[in-house]
């Protein structure tokens, strides 16, 4: 276990909805049900699954941005609570970073790129010379250090999130979460994006979650996968072995239905 950074055992979050027909009060719904994982220091994980498997749910509890119902996560040997201050996660926020679906919506466009990505560089209090630091990683993401002094609406939708992803690594994290990163970009930019996470994967050496509907997102960059249904984990492993020789009749029928990515790196 000692090369575990992340590690979930025994998740649970039900929610209180209203009822769809007669009276009474609400109802508990499961959104995801005793879930474990391991994630190794270093490896990519993939967590695959339809719309409403429970991927975000259990991405939000790793990250202590939710609380679980039951059941336990430690980063890094700690445990996560978010029941605590925003300061006493600090420490949470110091080892991840995490790059959201929609780049328009992520994006503040109020605030300059500039500001945007060196946000978390304030916000936890890492000293040194951040605007440099911000103009460094903007250029390790692809982009012209001179960006910092634009605006998210003066770039396209494949630039946006490469300002998103250079926010998620400007404080150096040690575990990069990308919840379905890709899914809002055309075909073109995402196979740039994927390159981009690879390098930067092996350039830091990051330990990455990687949320996707896209099986062939996860066949290219990640080591293991986890695939869900109805917040439970079904089936997990060796991406190569799951994906070739997948044992759940789920898993199969994911593959199945779901389209790959052409053009993504081998």
């Amino acid at each position: 276990m000692n090369d575990v950074i992340v590690h979930a055992r025994g998740l649970s979050r039900t929610y209180l909805t209203p009822r769809s027909r007669g009276f009474g009060g609400p109802e508990r719904t499961a959104g995801l049900q005793d879930v474990d994982l391991s994630v190794r220091m270093g490896s990519a994980v993939g967590i695959i699954g339809e719309s409403g498997s429970g991927k975000s749910t259990l991405v939000r509890l790793l990250l202590g941005l939710d609380s679980p119902t039951s059941g336990t996560v430690e980063v890094e040997g700690r445990a996560v609570d978010a029941r605590g201050s925003a300061r006493s996660l600090h420490w949470l926020r110091r080892s991840t970073g995490i790059v959201f679906q929609d780049p328009y919506a992520s994006l503040d466009p109020r605030m300059s790129v500039g500001r945007i990505v060196g946000e978390p560089l304030w916000a936890l209090g890492i000293e040194g010379d951040r605007r440099a630091r911000v103009r460094n990683v903007l250029a390790q993401v692809g982009l012209d250090p001179d960006a910092a002094d634009r605006f998210p609406h003066q770039f396209s939708g494949g630039q946006r999130q490469r300002i998103a992803l250079a926010r998620a690594i400007v404080h150096r994290p040690r575990i990069l979460v990308g919840d379905e990163p890709l899914s809002a970009l055309d075909v073109t930019v995402r196979a740039q994006i994927l390159r981009l996470l690879a390098d930067l994967r092996a350039e830091q050496q990051l330990t990455l979650v990687l949320v996707s509907h896209d099986i062939g997102v996860v066949q290219n960059v990640c080591d293991e996968v986890v695939v869900m249904k109805d917040g439970r984990v079904v089936e997990q492993g060796p991406t190569e072995k799951v994906l070739l020789q997948p044992q759940a009749a789920y898993t199969r029928q994911l593959l199945a239905s779901v389209p790959t990515l052409p053009g993504a790196p081998a």
